[in-house]
């Protein structure tokens, strides 16, 4: 696929995704990795309010990405819109299931750390939070993502099917 290819998930649901820009998830892991490191700092600060209330944003955020998928995700459009345009076309695109199941990973965790810290176990969202940001300061500082590659074992697995 050529650089010039578009950042959209899908022509539609028979079509394979189209590559999106691997720039695109490394800056959302960026912004992501910051508000978890926020949320971790309330945390095991003591303001546990806060840090519930902000990783239950952060949640719904990875929802969104898990579910509409990266390209449509608020930080995918943002680097679409501000950042891309300022950047050369990247040398090769990626294939977006993989970061978006990603985003599943960290649904998951951040969301269990929110449900924990409702049913009265605060600390739980400080370690969750800390948790998903190893994981996205992974993705943001070194291009490493833990949920890509839980994704990529899957699929060789046969757990996922990978069309």
């Amino acid at each position: 696929m050529s650089p010039s290819a578009p950042d959209s998930p899908t022509d539609g649901p028979a079509a394979p995704p189209r590559g999106i820009d691997p720039r695109g998830p490394r800056f959302a892991a960026a912004l992501t990795a910051v508000l978890l490191l926020v949320t971790a700092v309330l945390g095991f600060g003591g303001a546990d309010a806060a840090a519930l209330a902000l990783l239950a944003a952060i949640a719904l955020l990875f929802a969104w990405g898990a579910i509409a998928g990266v390209a449509r995700h608020p930080f995918g459009l943002l680097f679409r819109a501000a950042v891309r345009p300022r950047l050369d076309p990247p040398d090769e695109l990626e294939d977006p299931r993989p970061p978006t199941f990603a985003q599943l990973i960290g649904l998951i965790v951040t969301g269990t750390g929110v449900v924990l810290g409702l049913a009265g176990l605060p600390l739980a969202v400080p370690v969750a939070a800390a948790v998903a940001f190893l994981a996205a300061f992974l993705n943001a500082a070194f291009a490493y993502c833990l949920g890509c590659q839980v994704y990529l074992l899957l699929v060789r697995a046969r757990v996922i099917r990978h069309a």
